[in-house]
Order: C-alpha cells, then structure tokens, then sequence
C-alpha cells in the first residue's frame, strides 16, 4: 500500500537561471500530489534584473532566496550552490524526496546520487531539458503543462485558441502503451490501467497524458482507438479501468 502523499516530506530546490517564474503555482500544485514541500529555496543572483520576475513569488508561496554571486564569466556557480544544499539536505536524513527544478543537464549525477540513497527524484523542466536529466528522475514533469504555466501567453496558442505545444498520437507512443498493456495483462488480456501507467511512467520518467492534451492517461488511451476499455465499479464503489490492446490492422499487399 501507497503511504498518504501527506506523509511525505520534499524538498524543492528552483535553479531561477533556468526556470520561468510563470510556472510556480502550477509547480507548488504538482509537488503537492506528491508529498508536502517542507524545504523551498531558490537558487540565484538576485542582483540581476534578469530574475526580477522571481521576487513577487518568493513572498507568496515562502520560497527561501539564495543568494549566488556570478564569481566569473561561464561559470554557474547557481549549479555548485544547489548541488551543495541538496547533499547537506539529503546527509541530515529528514527527508522523503526531493524535486529538483532546472532544465540543465548538470544535475543529472545529482538525481542519480539522491536515488541511491532510496529517496523519491522528482524533475521539472522544459521540454528542451537533456534526455540524461531526465532519465536520471523517478519522475520528469514539463513545466509547459503545468497549471498556470504560461496561461496568459499569446504565443502558447494558435489562431484558434489551441494550445501550441500538445504532442502527437504517433506509433511510438502507440508502442510504449501496447508494450506496457502486454507486460501487465492477464491471461485474457486484460490490464488494469494503473499498473500500465506505472510501467509506462517506469520505462519514460517525463510520460504525462496532459502532455498530449488529455487529463487523464484513461482519456488519452480512449483517443488512441487502439485499445478495449471496460469498467468496473467495485462494492466500495472505486472504479477500476481494464484495457486491452485490439488487433493491429493488416497492411494491404501491393499487387
């Protein structure tokens, strides 16, 4: 049994350099789905008009700044100050997990380290964030679809009011899902969609159905047509959804 997400203590560390500060109610929201934030800091120089947009936030949400000098040019000295906190953190041994928040790659052998102590790594960033970062997290959500995120940006819209950057159904997402469906089903077939989630989010840490426009993974595998979907009310009256892959089409033979 899941323990209550209430349970579990998070720290969450912003790298402000590579974070927009658009996201941080939408991100404050997520990361309580998975546990409470007890520690909240944000890296950055805060003497750089470039993170101006942080401060209204720091007040409302309780994010403790960070002060970080930029000693010298090309170095990101943000990174060390983070990674520093984060070991501190992790060595004082109050903690569940962390989420780490940054689109850089340089924090990859920092999730690897927190995970082989055994504790939860919960990556955000952009969609442009190094595949080895993460891959590095238990899990990876984008921070373009989060709520909040960017709500009010012309540019995340088309000319019909759409949001510009849903994903695709294509066959690799087809595949992933049929190869979860596969290792979880029973002998009729039938898999219970949470166990495929797991699998899937298992296999692609940043997998998120609201990243193809959908809420819910139930809703996205509907769309696909390429699954049988039953539901099932237990006594408790908790719905539980079943789903099976339908045969692949057969390509026609060219005469």
């Amino acid at each position: 049994m899941e323990s209550d997400p209430r349970t579990r203590r998070f720290a969450v560390l912003i790298d402000a350099d590579n974070v927009s500060a658009k996201t941080t109610e939408g991100l404050l929201a997520e990361v309580a789905n998975f546990g409470t934030a007890i520690v909240k800091r944000i890296y950055g120089d805060w003497t750089l008009p470039s993170l101006n947009g942080w401060k209204p936030m720091l007040l409302e949400h309780a994010i403790q700044p960070i002060q970080q000098f930029r000693y010298t040019t090309g170095k990101n000295a943000t990174d060390s100050a983070l990674i520093i906190d984060a070991m501190d953190l992790l060595y004082e041994g109050k903690l569940d997990g962390f989420c780490l928040v940054s689109s850089d790659s340089d924090f990859t052998r920092l999730a690897s380290r927190i995970r082989e102590e055994g504790l939860t790594v919960i990556g955000f960033g952009e969609r442009k964030t190094p595949r080895a970062f993460v891959t590095a997290c238990d899990r990876f959500i984008h921070t373009e679809i989060l709520r909040g995120a960017a709500a009010a940006d012309d540019e995340d819209e088309d000319e019909h009011g759409k949001p510009r950057d849903r994903l695709p159904i294509d066959d690799k997402l087809l595949d992933l899902l049929r190869w979860a469906v596969e290792a979880s089903e029973d002998e009729e077939g039938w898999a219970d969609l949470g166990t495929v989630g797991a699998k899937v989010m298992n296999q692609q840490p940043d997998f998120d159905a609201r990243s193809y426009g959908f809420g819910k993974l139930s809703r996205l595998v509907e769309a696909t047509d390429a699954f049988e979907i039953e539901r099932e009310t237990s006594p408790s009256g908790r719905v539980d959804i079943l789903v099976r892959s339908k045969p692949k089409p057969k390509k026609r033979r060219r005469r």
